[in-house]
Order: structure tokens, then C-alpha cells, then sequence
């Protein structure tokens, strides 16, 4: 504690970006750092689990030597460390959940593990702060994509999810074939502002009726079909067009299942988080539609919307108010279920 503040250590690492801060209060961003990868795995085309542990491996300890001092605290002045232990990567969330139990070992701190969905939920309350559960919450990124009632601060409900692909997973896959790099979400997005959605249609997959889970391994497979076709008919590919109308399929489902799960269930607020919440056209379609119910529209700054630490500290901060605690037992899950 430190001028009558209570002082969260977080750390993320559960997946390419090894994260350390120091929250205050749980809201207050006293420091938040990040060593990302993205250069490193740009030249694999995605994420390579190996390559991640160990630069992890590398720098965790750095990091949050950074955050301590860009904080102007000492590990003493601390009250408890977060740390995520799931889901993710098993390496990766093992460097960083090692380094938080040693950090409170050492320090006699009480250890408070993080689930990483409910951190990217918790990035909002650091954004706007006055933002309160109850609400509806959309997390979607690279590897989840979620539809969650949040009831208070530590109880999360999934109510729909993804059956295959996560969203940004087939961005990333249809940012591939079509020859834009790695990382795909804010390459189709910014490139999908030349094209014309309408050029070329593809399926929007709703499921059976009321279901609020998703499905985009046949969007993918969709976009792969038709770049084949026009190949084999020596057809030019208008490479805009085809980013447009895959998101454009993409982002119409999202948003219906979100807006209808909201309404159906008498919430008058949307969260949005994750890393594909930076996405511009998913917030214009959502802040249009939400607007049309007389809804409030939440999102946080895209420096929150990627995995950072400073999202894992504010839940941390908020399992150790309502007395949760974590010893050393605590293992990484990398399938963790909300």
C-alpha cells in the first residue's frame, strides 16, 4: 500500500506479450508495459508456442523490474500480485505464473490468479470508471470470441461462443491467402475501407435458431473457395473487395447475437473487449445497432484491447476485495473455462 492506496503487481504472459503493472485501487494505471513479439512471429505467419516461451523467458523479469519503476514503488509497497493462469499457451503462462509466485514467496504477498478472459472484460472498468456490472460483454480476439453476462465484478456467465475458429484466428488465416501479413485483424480492417462489401457475398452463419454460439471455419473456407475459382478463370482478385465482404459476414452475425443476447435479457449495456475490439467497423456497427435499442456502448483504448497486465491487476484487485486467494499449488490451464 502506498499513500493509503491498495497496489496491485500483474503479470500476463499467456500468450506473445510479456506484460508486467502496477494498479492502484484497480483502476488506477500507475504503469503498464509491454514486450511484444509481433516482429518475431511476423516471419511465421503466426504465433510459434516455443519461440514465445522462451523470449518470455527472456524479458519477464525485465518487465516488471520496468513496471516497479516507472510506478516509483518497490515490490514492499505491493499488496498482492496477479498474474494470469489461463487460458492461453502452457509455456507461456508457466514463465509468468513461475515469476509471480516466486515475487510472492519471496515478498510474502498473497498470490491471485487471473482468469484471461475476465481480464480483457475488466479493461473497461480501467477506461471508464464509471462503469458498474451488471452488463453484456463481447470478448473477441485472437483466440476467443464470447459472448459473457457479467452479473458483478468476479461472476461471468458464457453464454455463446465459437464452435471452431475464433474470430481473429480467421482473420489472420484470410489475411494470409490474401497476401496481407500477419497480424490480419487491423490489416483487412484498414483495407477493407477501399472495398465494396457487396462486391462479394459471403454466407452468414447464424446457426440453429436462438443459439448464441458462433461458427467461422465456413467463412474461411468460403474465402479460400472463391479466390481458387477466380484464379482458375485467370481472373483478377480485388483483394479490398474480398477483406470488405469477408468482414462485412464476419461482424453482421457478431453484432446481431450481441445486441439480440443484450436485449433479450434486459441489459441496457455492452462491453466490449479483446483484441478484434479495435476493429473500427465492429465498433461502428455496434455503436449504430446499440444505438437503435437505447443501449450504452462500452469499449476500451486499443493499448487495453490487446493482452496487457494492466487488465489482469484490476481483476485481480477485485477477487482480493471480495477475499479470493490463490498458494502455490495454483497450475497453468490453458483450456480454462470462464
Amino acid at each position: 500500500m502506498k499513500d493509503g492506496k491498495i497496489l496491485t503487481l500483474a503479470i500476463e504472459s499467456s500468450c506473445d506479450e510479456t506484460a508486467a503493472a502496477v494498479i492502484a485501487e484497480g483502476r488506477e494505471v500507475l504503469s503498464n508495459i509491454i514486450s511484444s513479439q509481433i516482429e518475431i512471429h511476423k516471419q511465421y505467419g503466426g504465433v510459434v508456442p516455443e519461440i514465445a516461451s522462451r523470449h518470455h523467458l527472456n524479458n519477464v523479469n525485465t518487465v516488471v523490474d520496468q513496471a516497479l519503476e516507472e510506478a516509483g514503488v518497490t515490490i514492499d509497497d505491493v499488496d498482492m500480485i496477479g498474474v494470469t493462469y489461463g487460458p492461453g499457451l502452457v509455456g507461456a503462462l508457466l514463465i509468468g505464473l513461475a515469476t509471480a509466485k516466486a515475487y510472492a514467496l519471496a515478498a510474502d504477498k498473497p498470490l491471485i490468479g487471473v482468469h484471461h478472459i475476465h481480464g480483457h472484460i475488466c479493461a473497461n472498468y480501467i477506461q471508464h470508471k464509471e462503469l458498474e456490472p451488471p452488463f453484456m460483454a463481447l470478448v473477441i480476439s485472437g483466440g476467443h470470441t464470447n459472448i459473457v453476462e457479467v452479473e458483478d465484478y468476479n461472476t461471468c456467465r458464457v453464454l455463446g461462443g465459437t464452435r471452431d475458429d475464433a474470430a481473429g484466428e480467421a482473420y489472420d488465416k484470410v489475411a494470409r491467402v490474401l497476401g496481407l501479413g500477419y497480424p490480419g485483424g487491423p490489416l483487412i480492417d484498414k483495407i477493407a475501407r477501399e472495398g465494396d462489401p457487396e462486391a462479394v457475398e459471403f454466407k452468414r452463419v447464424f446457426l440453429e435458431k436462438g443459439s448464441l454460439d458462433f461458427s467461422f471455419s465456413g467463412i474461411k473456407t468460403g474465402v479460400l473457395n472463391y479466390i481458387n475459382s477466380e484464379k482458375q478463370a485467370g481472373r483478377e482478385i480485388n483483394v479490398p473487395d474480398v477483406a470488405a465482404g469477408f468482414q462485412a459476414a464476419v461482424l453482421d452475425v457478431i453484432v446481431a447475437k450481441t445486441v439480440g443476447a443484450a436485449v433479450d435479457m434486459g441489459k441496457d449495456k455492452i462491453v466490449l473487449a479483446g483484441g478484434v475490439a479495435a476493429n473500427s467497423m465492429l465498433r461502428e456497427m455496434l455503436e449504430k445497432e446499440c444505438a437503435k435499442h437505447g443501449l450504452e456502448l462500452y469499449y476500451p483504448a486499443p493499448v487495453l484491447c490487446t493482452d496487457n497486465a494492466a487488465m489482469i491487476g484490476c481483476a485481480a484487485y477485485y477477487k482480493y476485495m471480495a477475499g479470493e486467494r490463490d498458494d502455490l499449488t495454483l497450475d497453468a490451464i490453458p483450456n480454462l473455462k470462464l
